[in-house]
């Protein structure tokens, strides 16, 4: 399932790869895009969003809908 965040406080490389590895370590499948300029972070994952928004939130970055 694609799903969409809005991830703030991304301002590097370093932030995106963190905010992947985020995701890739709650889902190793999961296919992730970021789009640091639009705060966007698209997902392909069967996880649910709640645990995807979470596992970002504790790389210590903002998530909203």
């Amino acid at each position: 399932m694609n799903q969409t965040f809005t991830v703030t406080g991304m301002t590097c490389g370093h932030c995106e790869r963190a905010v992947k590895n985020a995701v890739q370590q709650l889902d190793p499948q999961a296919q992730v895009s970021i789009d640091r300029a639009t705060k966007r972070v698209d997902v392909d994952s069967s996880q649910p969003r709640e645990a995807l928004a979470k596992a970002i939130a504790e790389e210590g970055y903002g998530v909203t809908d």
